[in-house]
């Protein structure tokens, strides 16, 4: 029993460093040999866990075997453009200023049904209002819409905005995130300066806080609600 359950960690550490070395992708963003190599992994990780009677090696070789076949293709896939149609194929228009490309359709082997279903993932519900629609070679579909139901913008309007600050997480869950402190060139007197002003007595006590360039502090306690705090630091 022992014996299962050491080979089973080992399996997985192996896994596991496998699919990050692999990259990060969510499985309905990966390209088709991604998709394949990610199911060869899955099922090759199985059967030195499940089989006692196969040497724990000839499961991790192959695994090893299938990370390295994966950056080559994937360095083949960034290098050469005639390899990367042959590997992932290329984005096909299914609707154009025409309608429906019907033919279109039949070649990815999709149904109407498909097509109105990516359209409304996209927030689109009513066909008409498509300029054009492609579908990606990860299988999502890109729409852009008719400039009459497009959503208007602040350009626009001609309307001066400031650009769109980013938020970093100083406390998660209770606990300082010491990497963004640090690249952020804030302390913890910072942090603790928050706390006193908020009446938080212990840092277990905060569920978020978070800080952007303009200094504005996104900050909650656990069970309370969230508030929009402005500070002075520079980021």
């Amino acid at each position: 029993m022992m014996t299962l359950v050491l080979r089973s960690i080992i399996i997985y550490l192996i896994v596991l460093v496998a699919v990050r070395l692999m990259g990060k992708r969510q499985i309905g963003d990966m390209q088709p040999f991604e998709l394949v190599v990610t199911f060869i992994i899955a099922d090759l990780a199985c059967i030195p866990m499940s089989d006692v009677s196969i040497p724990i090696v000839f499961g991790i070789i192959p695994l090893l075997t299938l990370v390295v076949l994966h950056h080559l293709l994937s360095l083949l896939n960034r290098k050469s453009i005639i390899f990367r149609k042959i590997l992932n194929g290329k984005p096909i228009i299914v609707i154009d200023k025409e309608g429906i490309n019907y033919k279109a359709l039949k070649k990815l082997n999709m149904t109407l049904n498909d097509l109105t279903e990516g359209l409304r993932a996209s927030q689109c519900f009513n066909i008409q209002d498509v300029a054009y629609a492609i579908v990606e070679t990860n299988g999502n579909i890109s729409v852009l819409l008719k400039s009459e139901v497009s959503p208007v913008t602040t350009q626009d309007m001609k309307i001066k905005t400031e650009d769109a600050s980013l938020n970093i997480i100083l406390v998660n869950d209770g606990k300082l995130v010491k990497d963004n402190l640090a690249n952020l060139n804030i302390n913890n007197e910072f942090i603790d300066k928050i706390l006193t002003e908020q009446n938080t007595k212990n840092l277990s006590d905060v569920l978020i806080l978070t800080i952007n360039e303009k200094g504005e502090v996104y900050y909650q306690e656990k069970n309370k609600k969230a508030k929009i705090l402005q500070e002075k630091v520079n980021i």
